[in-house]
């Protein structure tokens, strides 16, 4: 027999076992940013949790010692059902993916993500698991819906005809119908967010793949710490994106997780921005003043995006609840004590 079908088998009496007993969940991309916050919340909450990434412990944003932590690759078939074994409930989190720099510059393995949903949607199925989330992203929206940088929010349906992000966007709205149909042909519960920028504290910060809002603040924290005088921003500073809060994210993740919502839906703010607006923020949590360069030439994405939370209202009432200055000012406390920190070590 072979060791799937093993596995199937023993999962399922564990699972009947499992229905009486509190949740237990699988988080994967756990020792990345979102989902290391995710995986505390949910022990916190009483929840069994099996934390999973593919990099080595050391190299985790968070490591919580409770949490039952795999390193595997989920690009393979078999680790996924290693991941799942035992458990009842499933948060999908894990892909290779930044900010604008690394998308746009990496497109194949960016598209080879799509192995990892696929084979954890496989898992779920053949191991009884009663529900699943899938993180999909804001760049699955048309482009040609992106154009203008006052854009008055993307609604769910913007998403189609679809002309998604090229590479990184394609691969969750292909997703996206994948989980889609698993629901429909075999049962299984699923729910989709379309994640709008997240942001805060134990995330990248530099490397190439850090957002706008941790590249802001590494930068004009580099320029307090080390006496410089400038900064380079990417594009001409007038694109707009509405960035959210982690606490916001984990908080929405949950509610749409356990809510009746069968279709994907806008997880994000609505508080749109300039980039000019947020180095402006965090200028002013600094206290520190740069000449602006603007690199025209650099990857800058579409000229405006924002969610439209109207759906997610309706639906289950939430909104975010952090204003930008507010996260913004965690954020940058958070990446100023890492970097002195490092400073301080050299």
């Amino acid at each position: 027999m072979h060791s799937i079908e093993k596995l199937i088998i023993f999962t399922t009496e564990i699972n009947i076992k499992s229905k009486v007993m509190k949740k237990r969940a699988v988080v994967t991309g756990a020792g990345g940013f979102i989902a290391g916050h995710l995986a505390r919340r949910l022990k916190d909450m009483g929840y069994d949790v099996r934390a999973v990434d593919k990099k080595p412990l050391n190299e985790w944003y968070q490591v919580h010692d409770d949490c039952d932590n795999l390193v595997l690759d989920l690009n393979v078939k078999e680790n996924c059902y290693t991941a799942v074994n035992g458990y009842n409930e499933v948060f999908n989190l894990a892909a290779d993916m930044g900010g604008m720099g690394f998308i746009e510059n990496n497109k194949a393995e960016c598209m080879l993500s799509v192995l990892i949903n696929t084979h954890m949607l496989m898992a779920a199925r053949d191991l009884g698991v009663t529900r699943f989330f899938y993180s999909s992203s804001a760049c699955v929206y048309n482009d040609e819906k992106q154009t203008d940088p006052n854009n008055p929010g993307l609604k769910e349906s913007d998403a189609y005809p679809a002309m998604a992000e090229d590479g990184y966007g394609w691969e969750k709205l292909f997703s996206e119908r994948m989980c889609r149909h698993f629901m429909e042909d075999y049962g299984l519960v699923t729910r989709v967010a379309r994640y709008h920028n997240v942001y805060g504290e134990f995330g990248t910060y530099d490397g190439g793949r850090e957002k706008a809002p941790a590249a802001m603040c590494r930068k004009i924290i580099d320029g307090e710490l080390n006496g410089k005088d400038e900064i380079v921003i990417w594009g001409d500073g007038k694109q707009t994106r509405s960035f959210m809060y982690i606490d916001d994210c984990i908080e929405g993740t949950l509610k749409i997780m356990y809510s009746d919502i069968e279709e994907p839906i806008n997880l994000g703010s609505d508080e749109m921005v300039s980039i000019n607006r947020l180095v402006d923020i965090v200028e002013d949590i600094a206290g520190y003043k740069l000449k602006r360069i603007y690199d025209l030439d650099a990857p800058k994405g579409v000229r405006g995006r924002n969610s439209d939370n109207t759906l997610i209202k309706k639906y289950i009432d939430w909104a975010p609840s952090y204003p930008l200055v507010d996260g913004m000012k965690k954020t940058f406390d958070w990446i100023r004590g890492e970097m002195i920190s490092a400073k301080e070590s050299k």
